[in-house]
């Protein structure tokens, strides 16, 4: 009961800052300047048929008008048509002249779930590769305090940290796909398409890893609860293993949850240099095109992650650590 509570208070929450991101975004790109329907008519389109167009489209409604209209059919599951892209999948208006297709336009919800699957998939194997290094770096960080471990881990965090990701990218896009070949790099045509990008998320992601591991690890080994164990005949590798990771687990949680979550909406650059089919380059592409229903859907569907997120995440983190409040 107490956990149906708790989900029932945050899925309210979660609808709530939905509804104010989706408010915020609709109306910025409203008063943004530039006229979508230009774009979508051509640069030599007459005044009076853009007008005409913007009509027709409600584009001269109010703007609570237009967000009212927008928000009743997104309550349906209708996230709305793309200005430009055309039914048949293109990247931009170009139907040829026999495409069946040609005039329809294609389904904003349709967009987003293709390109969805692509980020989460980029997303969990950089989360995965920055577990794995932030964990043998921060683990042993941790455990000595002082020692050389703790400065190495220091290091570590502090270069990959100073870093730029698009320059990163380049870099090893020269050194491993151009020069030695290892692994491919533009566009995806398989999943060793994701590796590579995944890497440059990764160390992009694991100064702060590697950081909150160190710090907690050695905040849990000064505790007294090590001390007792330890005079009660249990070993270090036993308090280690059943004590402290368990609870220096709790802040990293949290923190995966957040990192997890800015990953989704921070893989724009890296998804543009490799041309990733993802949420990244589908974001930018709707933002050069003015592409309005597709920008709203984008984040409205993003913000519904970070909600359910957040939620998974101080789930977990009340069943590893029973005395934290829901």
């Amino acid at each position: 009961m107490f956990v149906m509570n708790f989900l029932i208070r945050r899925l309210a929450q979660g609808v709530v800052i939905i509804f104010l991101v989706s408010l915020l975004i609709f109306t910025l790109l409203r008063v943004v300047p530039g006229d979508p329907v230009r774009m979508m008519a051509g640069g030599m389109a007459p005044d009076a048929l853009i007008e005409q167009i913007a009509k027709d489209m409600g584009l001269r409604d109010p703007i609570l008008v237009q967000f009212g209209r927008y928000a009743a059919g997104v309550v349906q599951g209708d996230l709305g048509q793309s200005f430009v892209r055309p039914a048949n999948g293109a990247a931009t208006g170009g139907a040829t002249f026999n495409d069946s297709s040609r005039g329809e336009r294609a389904e904003v919800f349709d967009l987003v779930v293709d390109a969805l699957p692509m980020t989460l998939q980029l997303a969990a194997l950089a989360l995965a590769f920055a577990l794995a290094f932030s964990g043998l770096v921060g683990i042993a960080g941790g455990l000595a305090p002082g020692r050389w471990p703790n400065k190495l881990a220091f290091y570590i965090s502090s270069i990959f940290i100073s870093l730029p990701n698009f320059w990163l990218g380049i870099v090893l896009t020269l050194l491993l796909s151009v020069k030695l070949g290892w692994l491919p790099a533009i566009g995806y045509n398989g999943f060793g398409y994701t590796i590579l990008p995944a890497i440059i998320l990764a160390v992009e992601l694991s100064p702060v890893l590697i950081r909150t591991l160190t710090s907690s690890i050695a905040a849990q080994m000064g505790a007294s609860y090590v001390a007792v164990g330890a005079v009660r005949g249990l070993s270090r590798s036993r308090i280690i293993a059943n004590h402290v990771l368990r609870n220096a687990s709790v802040p990293l949680l949290n923190l995966l949850g957040i990192q997890f979550s800015g990953l989704l909406g921070g893989v724009v650059i890296v998804e543009y240099i490799f041309d990733y089919p993802g949420l990244g380059l589908l974001t930018i592409n709707a933002v050069l095109q003015r592409d309005f229903p597709l920008i709203q859907g984008i984040a409205i569907v993003t913000s519904a992650i970070f909600v359910l997120i957040n939620i998974l995440v101080d789930l977990a983190a009340t069943s590893i650590d029973p005395r934290l409040e829901y």
